[in-house]
């Protein structure tokens, strides 16, 4: 069964002030979900090689299909195996549904969920050219949120995840969701952004007004908590903090006016990091 969102949700201001932000992404308005034009998102392939992505597959996606939104490389973490069903939570333009799919190949699935509708149509755009280079058609893209997948029970072999379930108001339910469309024995495989210690009060009300993507983010031990409540087994929480130390070394802007108002000696990356999610559903 798929459940259904509710309208009535408090944090429904998040959702739209999300929605809004990867809208504009998605239309060449803005290079970021952060902010406006910043120097470390100018370039997404330089970004995307410093999170791990290989040359040869980021030549052989679709036009576009990157958009430097990644904190990390969930596919290389998940070891897709051929005939695999796989789900991409928050999938923007396809940049990682489209690598899944080569993986996965002909007699394997991968699904795209957004709830922008700007981003799925530019990932619908990608699929026809997706086609063209892989000679695959594996892919498809659903609108829907994260926290109510528009996917049945127990159908999912792997999920994964990119950035992107930090940005939720709601992130046991994501969880519980994730739980929900997994196959006994499948897995979760994310990228995410968290916190090693609490944000000062100063930072955390400039990262609300400033960065949803770290205003959201929580502590590596709360995800461990909701991955537990959840139901999940064998969970590994792996912090990677050279994401936060290649914006700082890039002289990304946004990042650069948090560090100033941080207490003298400390950085970004004392509280900020990539997480590397990895857990399972047992049998």
């Amino acid at each position: 069964m798929m459940n259904t969102p509710d309208n009535d949700t408090p944090d429904e201001n998040v959702r739209v002030t999300v929605r809004t932000g990867y809208a504009a992404i998605a239309t060449g308005q803005r290079s970021c979900c952060c902010s406006g034009p910043r120097s470390g998102h100018t370039d997404p392939t330089r970004l995307a090689q410093a999170v791990g992505y290989d040359t040869a597959s980021l030549a052989r996606l679709p036009d576009g299909a990157n958009m430097g939104l990644s904190c990390g490389n969930p596919v290389a973490i998940a070891g897709l195996q051929e005939g695999q069903k796989v789900l991409d939570l928050g999938s923007g333009g396809g940049f990682d549904v489209f690598q899944a799919g080569e993986q996965v190949k002909a007699s394997g699935r991968v699904i795209g969920v957004d709830m922008t509708p700007e981003m799925l149509a530019k990932a619908r755009r990608n699929i026809e050219q997706y086609r063209q280079r892989s000679g695959l058609d594996n892919v498809e893209f659903r609108l829907g949120e994260i926290e109510h997948l528009p996917v049945p029970d127990a159908s999912v072999d792997v999920v994964l995840s990119n950035c992107v379930i930090n940005l939720s108001p709601d992130k046991p339910q994501v969880w519980r969701e994730v739980f929900r469309v997994l196959k006994p024995s499948g897995r979760v495989s994310v990228s995410d952004l968290a916190l090693l210690r609490p944000l000062p009060d100063n930072i955390r009300k400039m990262a609300a007004a400033l960065v949803g993507c770290v205003a959201e983010a929580v502590l590596v031990e709360e995800t461990r908590a909701m991955l537990e409540q959840a139901g999940f087994a064998s969970i590994m929480l792996t912090p990677k903090p050279e994401y936060v130390q290649n914006m700082q070394e890039w002289n990304d802007p946004l990042y650069k006016e948090i560090a100033e108002a941080l207490p003298q000696g400390e950085e970004m990356a004392d509280y900020v990091v990539s997480l590397t999610i990895e857990a399972r559903k047992e049998e």
